[in-house]
């Protein structure tokens, strides 16, 4: 496609995340708990950035990074690594890049973080935002002059929301959605949100704000409805073990944008998307947990069940021929970025 604006536009906070896994229990205090996993990597909005990089999007992030060990790590995996364009990002001097120990429990976690607000808004690093196909964002409370702006200038809004700690859930952070092309809560935000009692129910409110709405129901899949092209899709998700669901919602927004990106009909972008997020948390972290083509490809070469083939048979015609080289999943140790 003859288009130089970047396909995915991103901003947000950036944590450098260490993953344990293999928990018997949960901790309890005055105890040692050894696991029998772990992970490190680049997390919080890398996810995104990661996720939608490794099936071959342009991918543009504004960040900031601590002049620290962490954010050096973090800024190699991404633009050496990862191939992230992170010219609109900032290395932020004395401030400390925020660190998450996630630990890994069942089929779902708890987190400790350590770090404060960066001294860089949203909207000083996005300034008069890049046109961009699209922006994959977290909407919040507190409106972002910077979203205004680019969906002013034609960029798409995909947008998700986060957990509310004051458990009002304000219909209010709803008005956003005017500028959005698309929004993706999980049914439990969407439910609290709407007011309603079920993902259906809440995916028929929703559908009224946004042309395009999707509600994620974990180990249940996805329900979505696209105003613009008159389909509605549900798919289950696939039966997969949880190593790590960090950042599987994130690989799923990303996903769904790819495909979208592809023009694909609603029912195979709501496949592929929940293929990647059920592909991702079968490993450690969020960012390098992500497949990428070459993760699908690999999966979907080592399908034998037929139903499974063919509800997922859309994908010998939309796998790239050359799906990269393998992709870098979350190390132990992370090597020392510091010049010698």
């Amino acid at each position: 496609m003859d288009d130089d604006r970047p396909d995915v536009l991103l901003t947000g906070l950036l944590f450098y995340d260490l993953v344990l896994t293999g928990l018997g229990r949960p901790p309890t205090p005055g105890e040692e708990i050894w696991t029998d996993g772990m992970g490190c990597g680049p997390g919080g909005i890398a996810n995104l950035a990661v996720a939608a990089s490794r099936f071959g999007l342009n991918t543009s992030l504004a960040t900031v990074f601590g002049d620290d060990y962490y954010g050096a790590y973090c800024r190699d995996v991404l633009a050496g690594q990862e191939g992230v364009d992170l010219s609109l990002s900032r290395t932020a001097d004395g401030w400390h890049t925020p660190v998450t120990v996630s630990l890994a429990h069942g089929h779902d976690r708890a987190l400790i973080t350590h770090g404060q607000e960066p001294p860089y808004s949203q909207d000083v690093l996005m300034g008069d935002p890049p046109e961009a196909r699209t922006a994959l964002v977290h909407i919040e409370a507190e409106p972002r002059e910077w979203l205004a702006k680019a969906a002013a200038n034609g960029t798409h809004i995909y947008a998700d929301v986060g957990w509310d700690p004051t458990r009002q859930w304000s219909r209010d952070l709803l008005d956003q959605l005017t500028l959005c092309h698309a929004f993706l809560p999980n049914e439990t935000e969407a439910m609290a949100y709407t007011r309603t009692d079920s993902a259906v129910a809440a995916l028929g409110t929703l559908s009224e704000l946004v042309p395009v709405a999707v509600v994620t129901r974990g180990g249940e899949g996805a329900v979505a409805v696209d105003q613009t092209t008159g389909e509605y899709a549900e798919v289950p998700a696939l039966d997969v073990d949880v190593l790590d669901a960090t950042g599987a919602g994130d690989v799923f927004g990303a996903s769904f944008v790819a495909a979208s990106l592809g023009g694909w009909p609603l029912p195979e972008r709501l496949r592929f998307a929940v293929l990647a997020a059920g592909l991702s948390v079968g490993h450690h972290g969020g960012a390098l947990a992500a497949p990428g083509w070459y993760g699908v490809h690999a999966w979907w070469h080592s399908v034998s069940d037929p139903e499974v083939r063919r509800a997922y048979g859309f994908l010998a015609d939309r796998l790239p021929s050359d799906p990269g080289p393998p992709v870098r999943y979350a190390p132990v140790t992370p090597p020392d970025p510091t010049p010698r």
